[in-house]
């Protein structure tokens, strides 16, 4: 059985209280179930990973190279934005990727419209809240 990783980085483990004007009232573990629902009726299993540390995301990906995860969703959240490491990790993990952003970042500050890890993704959803990881879900199962 094909496994999914949901990869979350910095303060998306504060979903729920963390500005809801922008990323709405569920939290992560409301995510999380949903996902697990989703992923069992897809006949994949998703594993998922929270860190507000650059260096253990970093790390996170050798890791899920290793373990030959079927695919990552990641909403890499301001490492994004400011990260080549993270990018590197994840050019060098050789891993399916698909970014997904809860919010628009193309209608937001202006530093958010870059992205260091879209180039080495597989493809990236933004603007559509939780239903960007479901299509993600939906894709890497494939």
């Amino acid at each position: 059985m094909k496994t999914i990783a949901v990869v979350n980085g910095p303060n998306l483990n504060r979903l729920g209280t963390r500005e809801p004007e922008v990323y709405g009232s569920e939290t992560l573990e409301d995510l999380e179930s949903r996902l697990t629902e989703e992923a069992s009726k897809l006949g994949v299993t998703v594993q998922f990973h929270q860190s507000n540390h650059e260096g253990t995301l970093v790390d996170l990906f050798g890791q899920l190279s290793d373990e030959a995860v079927a695919g990552v969703i990641l909403n890499g959240a301001a490492y994004t934005h400011t990260s080549v490491a993270l990018r590197d990790a994840i050019s060098a993990s050789g891993l399916r990727v698909i970014e997904v952003h809860i919010s628009n970042i193309y209608s937001r500050e202006e530093f958010r419209k870059h992205s260091y890890t879209a180039a080495v993704a597989e493809g990236v959803i933004t603007g559509l809240g939780f239903n960007g990881y479901s299509y993600a879900l939906q894709q890497l199962a494939v």
